[in-house]
């Protein structure tokens, strides 16, 4: 574990995408910036892998976009199915942006790229650093954890963000409530090489009375990795081959879709929840520890970088001496975009999950009469995109 001062302004608690991301914003504002994480290492798995118009735009000022274009995949549409019938495909051409698409990369290589640009800007992650709790008051924020050793320690800063999750110990020692509740599916997440019938330049939501289904196109030298996540009654531990192929033979059947191989796979049960406040005192929230919803959209990760963008550009202006009240709209503009995405999501989610075949049939005909309305499509690319977070 590196070397922790004694003392630092800004202290944040959780190195992936938004803690990284606030940490960027401030330290190039001039901020004295100690970053601690839990792990040993950033992500090594590919979990999130959407990144959407919006956030690419925020974070071309810290000349990472280029980046994430290069190793991505580039995908400009979003296509609903029941089977092989398409209800709807909504193209992101034409959005008002410099970037009408969705890139498609694993969050290991989305975490790499946060991460060489954060030590660029002269901030290194303290590792195997366990926060334990936090003590404010007037002043300052006192942050105590251990290392890998389990050797107490603690550093006192001005403020504290809390990007360290679902699980936030930041959160909690704060007593801020995080209201919600959690689906009664589980998910099953695959990195598969596959032959898919359906061409690269789309992700798919595939909708069955089985459950709801997203395939996407993984970037990758050979033109056969995708991700796959589903929605399944109980999920096992381990999901081998064959598992993996009967999901996609009972949800696209005919389609002739072969699974190679599974690259990575994991199970996680979904939550819809949004912090009751983002700011208690010194003590700030963002990304996942402020809020978590249904995987619909991909718009999780999105979401906590744009987060991590807006707080270290107020928190910047309140270390420089900016009266601390400044930091109020950070709350009242990025809260109610977490409770639109987790709103969206959510009906997403449960339109899609629609088991009785009346339902069902009620609910494709809705989608494909919409679908043929074209302010109906560019809303939902606008929407999907996260531009009406501007």
């Amino acid at each position: 574990m590196n070397a922790v001062p004694a003392t630092a302004q800004v202290v944040i608690v959780g190195a992936g995408p938004a803690g990284m991301t606030a940490g960027i914003a401030l330290a190039d504002a001039g901020v004295d910036v100690v970053l601690l994480d839990r792990l040993a290492e950033g992500a090594n798995t590919s979990r999130a892998v959407v990144v959407h118009a919006r956030t690419l735009e925020v974070l071309e000022e810290f000349g990472v976009t280029e980046r994430l274009l290069e190793q991505g995949l580039v995908v400009p549409n979003f296509v609903m199915r029941d089977g092989d019938r398409t209800l709807a495909r909504v193209s992101f051409a034409g959005l008002p942006t410099e970037h009408p698409y969705t890139v498609m990369l694993g969050q290991e290589s989305t975490e790499a790229i946060l991460l060489a640009r954060l030590e660029k800007a002269g901030v290194q992650v303290v590792r195997h650093a366990e926060v334990t709790g936090l003590t404010q008051d007037a002043d300052g924020v006192t942050v105590d954890f251990t290392d890998a050793d389990g050797v107490a320690n603690s550093v006192r800063a001005e403020w504290v963000i809390g990007a360290d999750g679902m699980h936030s110990k930041v959160r909690e020692a704060a007593g801020i409530g995080f209201t919600g509740a959690t689906y009664p599916e589980s998910f099953v997440l695959a990195d598969v090489r596959m032959t898919w019938p359906e061409p690269r330049d789309e992700v798919c939501l595939q909708l069955s009375p089985e459950g709801v289904t997203v395939i996407a196109p993984l970037p990758d030298a050979r033109p056969d990795r995708f991700r796959i996540v589903a929605t399944v009654a109980e999920a096992p531990e381990h999901q081998d081959l064959a598992y993996v192929q009967g999901l996609v033979d009972a949800r696209r059947p005919g389609a002739h879709a072969k699974v190679e191989e599974i690259v990575w796979s994991s199970r996680f049960r979904v939550h819809h929840r949004v912090a009751d406040h983002y700011r208690a005192g010194r003590v700030l929230l963002a990304g996942d520890a402020a809020h978590v919803h249904s995987p619909a959209g991909g718009q999780g990760m999105n979401t906590g970088i744009q987060d991590a963008v807006v707080l270290g550009r107020l928190l910047a202006a309140v270390v420089a001496g900016a009266p601390a009240s400044l930091l109020d709209d950070y709350e009242q503009t990025r809260r109610p975009v977490a409770l639109d995405v987790v709103a969206f999501t959510d009906r997403v989610t449960r339109m899609a999950t629609l088991r009785a075949r009346p339902a069902r049939m009620i609910r494709n005909l809705v989608i494909s009469t919409l679908a043929r309305i074209p302010a109906f499509r560019y809303k939902l690319a606008f929407q999907l995109a996260e531009l009406a977070n501007r």
